[in-house]
């Protein structure tokens, strides 16, 4: 993102409560421009200098380039915290860790070790007390504290995937997601290494986390992104090694994950094309809709939300307008929806269709160096 011009302040204080967990809200829609956070890898051939910092309109979905946020190693993952003053990113290394940059002033608050590699995936509690991470290379799952400054104190605790054993192809666990449960008492964690996903009971006090459950995908089906349904008691994942999607039952009381049917994404390799490796879901406010990022066949594939959560009704495809589309996100107010394109160094912006779940293309692609995260404030 080259700087062109505009204002300094990234984000106001305050804005864009959820704007990380990818189930905004039908907000009010903002009169001017809003950031756009972009994540990249500073180590890769062609990446970026750290957090890159764009502007979108939220009329037309056109992006602008607003330069640097913060010089920040790897930051392949970025989420916001709830009071909207701190920003959260993991530094994917083989010394993981994670970093706090603060808005106002774009000043780095500090890093701090998650005690594993290569974290890919972090989110904040609802409370705004407990960061969560998830180390892919090591197959745990990291806490830390978040003080009233919005800097990170050290670790707390670190939990690891030692069993079941891998999947077929695995070598090892692979901690690809961890997000609170809709009920805010349960945290998940999603590895694709051990095609399970594990339900933890977080210690508000002591930061700590204990497991309480299990589910088992079906082998090698390899686990990679799970997003709940608005009423709370349904969940949709996405399989990354086997192309496929499944519904998921929940019950808040236990944080018991059950793991429904496998379902195609329809996203079907084609003569001469390669395979598809499904990334990431994002489920309306509303419930009423739900969308996948599909890499490989470069696509977001749609469904309608049927039977209050419990099924999921293919509509079709829509061409994402890059490669390798790895992460989506909503607008805080739930019109458009950005994709991060990693391999076209690029973001896509759709408007999202409140009354049937089209997506329409806003603007052009924006050039943005191996982009593997967008996050609209």
């Amino acid at each position: 993102a080259e700087p062109d011009g505009g204002p300094d302040e990234p984000a106001a204080a305050g804005t864009a409560p959820g704007a990380s967990s990818g189930a905004p809200g039908r907000q009010r829609r903002s009169a001017g421009p809003r950031p756009l956070l972009l994540g990249t890898y500073t180590s890769a051939e062609g990446g970026g200098e750290g957090v890159g910092l764009a502007e979108y309109d939220p009329g037309t979905g056109r992006v602008t380039g607003r330069g640097l946020l913060a010089e920040v190693d790897d930051p392949s993952y970025l989420a916001v915290h709830p009071d909207g003053r701190t920003l959260y990113a993991v530094n994917e290394r083989e010394d993981g860790a994670v970093t706090a940059v603060r808005l106002s002033d774009r000043r780095v608050l500090g890093s701090r070790s998650t005690g594993g590699a290569a974290p890919c995936h972090l989110s904040v509690h609802p409370g705004g007390r407990w960061l969560f991470s998830a180390n892919y290379g090591s197959g745990s799952v990291a806490v830390h504290p978040i003080g009233a400054s919005g800097a990170l104190g050290e670790r707390t605790g670190l939990v690891t995937h030692s069993d079941p054993p891998p999947g077929p192809g695995q070598r090892g666990p692979h901690a690809h997601q961890v997000v609170t449960g809709p009920d805010g008492n349960h945290v998940l964690a999603v590895d694709l290494g051990t095609d399970t996903v594990y339900t933890y009971r977080l210690d508000e006090d002591a930061g700590t986390l204990s497991e309480v459950a299990r589910a088992r995908t079906r082998p090698g089906a390899g686990p990679r992104h799970l997003a709940f349904h608005p009423g709370g008691r349904h969940a949709y994942l996405a399989n990354e090694v086997d192309n496929t999607v499944a519904v998921c039952a929940y019950d808040p009381e236990t944080g018991r994950l059950t793991v429904g049917e496998a379902q195609s994404t329809g996203a079907e390799p084609g003569p001469g094309s390669g395979p598809n490796y499904p990334a990431q879901f994002l489920v309306t406010s509303d419930g009423a809709y739900a969308f996948l990022a599909n890499r490989g066949h470069n696509s977001l594939s749609r469904y309608a939300v049927e039977a209050a959560g419990a099924r999921l009704r293919f509509l079709g495809t829509v061409p994402v307008g890059g490669d390798f589309p790895r992460q989506i996100a909503f607008s805080p107010d739930g019109a458009l929806l950005f994709a991060a394109n990693q391999r076209s160094g690029s973001v896509s912006a759709f408007r999202v269709s409140e009354d049937g779940g089209e997506l329409r293309t806003a603007g052009r692609p924006f050039a943005s160096p191996v982009a593997v995260c967008a996050l609209p404030l």
